[in-house]
């Protein structure tokens, strides 16, 4: 990748960020379900050499309410596993990277750890990870565990509210820690296959975690072999400083949400200010910063485009990403803008699938090519190489002695 090259990566939602996509999509209202329509659309991605896809994923369905159902039944409700999407899409594509959604709230590390180490190695080496929190109380009735308050969105600055979101996050940190120490658990050379002398394992290069924290008390080892990068990306959205700290301590990606060419190079400072502040050394973070995207040929069709959705959907749609409505020339200028500003690339949410993904594929990323700010295929390695992050070594490895 040459120096002025950005990373690009798709988000993966249903039939599109959009809530009236489905309305518009050309694909079948219950494509979703299908292992079809996500094989087509990783191929789609895969095709015009992206980075990297995520996939979306809560314990919830999805609702525009703070905490459980709207009672909507005018908009996609049910979806599959991220993981298993990401596990099914794997054997079929051969370079780009899985990022699949999970939660750390109610959702056992041990489990993600192998679930995620298990991806990295039927993928070869493609597997990341989004941790994400669950502050929903209808979540956590689904397992009824624990409590979770209702949350006010006019009262998120309330003491109460601000500790439980503090908490969930630095939960959520230890979680991403005790994965990480999982996936370390076995030396690269733990597996050793030696059949005369009838030796598979070498135990003493199989470690116990010992993890013990407010929130969890993890043995060890894990059950997976080391994978292909040995740390599988961890990758985390953040909008604020303490997201902004969570990512500097725990992850290798962070996606954030500018809204111009300025606020994303202040945004980029914050998020180096935060590295520093946690005492992160090399590598920094790559930072994305996502876009929510509806295009089209001209300008005045992608204005139609888009008053059709909002009218379907019966109000202006916002989003926690700027959206961007334009033609796939203008995003390409735009993303050129951005990625001056600082930012190490994007991750574009499509409003509509499978529509506004081919724009990507066909018509954003040749125009990105004419830039020369994006690579004609792929290299080799794995999705740790194509971001230009090292394979960490196991943090239990005794270094070899002369």
């Amino acid at each position: 990748m040459t120096e002025k090259s950005l990373h690009l990566a798709v988000a993966l939602d249903g039939l599109g960020w959009h809530p009236a996509a489905w309305r518009l999509s050309p694909a079948d209202a219950g494509a979703p379900l299908t292992a079809r329509y996500w094989n087509v659309l990783a191929g789609e991605a895969e095709n015009a050499a992206l980075d990297l896809l995520t996939i979306e994923d809560s314990l919830d369905l999805q609702s525009s309410r703070p905490d459980g159902p709207d009672g909507r039944v005018d908009q996609v409700r049910g979806r599959l596993d991220a993981a298993q999407i990401a596990a099914r899409i794997a054997p079929l594509t051969r370079r780009i990277g899985l990022i699949p959604t999970t939660s750390t709230t109610h959702t056992e590390p041990f489990h993600l750890a192998t679930a995620i180490a298990t991806l990295d190695h039927v993928s070869g080496g493609r597997a990341g990870w989004r941790p994400r929190i669950s502050a929903r109380r209808a979540e956590a009735r689904h397992f009824g565990r624990r409590d979770i308050p209702a949350l006010d969105p006019a009262r998120l600055d309330e003491p109460e509210t601000v500790r439980l979101v503090g908490d969930l996050i630095a939960e959520a940190g230890d979680a991403v820690e005790v994965v990480r120490r999982l996936w370390d658990s076995w030396q690269d050379d733990a597996v050793v296959r030696d059949v005369p002398s009838g030796r598979f394992v070498d135990r003493d290069r199989l470690h116990y975690t010992d993890f013990t924290g407010r929130w969890f008390s993890v043995k060890g080892p894990s059950i997976v072999p080391r994978s292909p990068q040995g740390q599988p990306i961890v990758a985390a959205l953040a909008h604020s400083a303490v997201p902004y700290a969570f990512a500097a301590r725990h992850a290798d990606v962070v996606f954030v949400t500018p809204t111009d060419a300025g606020h994303a190079a202040a945004i980029v400072a914050e998020v180096r200010a935060a590295e520093e502040t946690v005492g992160r050394v090399d590598p920094p973070l790559r930072v994305l910063a996502d876009l929510l995207v509806v295009l089209d040929e001209t300008s005045t069709l992608t204005e139609h485009r888009r008053a059709r959705l909002d009218e379907l959907h019966g109000e202006e749609f916002t989003s926690d990403a700027a959206i961007v409505a334009g033609t796939p020339q203008d995003l390409a200028d735009l993303l050129a803008e951005w990625h001056r500003a600082g930012v190490d690339g994007f991750r574009l949410r499509p409003a509509v699938l499978p529509d506004d993904l081919t724009a990507i594929t066909r018509a954003v990323v040749p125009a990105l090519r004419d830039r020369g700010l994006f690579r004609t295929g792929y290299p080799g390695g794995t999705l740790r190489d194509r971001l230009g992050l090292p394979r960490p070594a196991s943090r239990y490895a005794v270094p070899a002695t002369a």
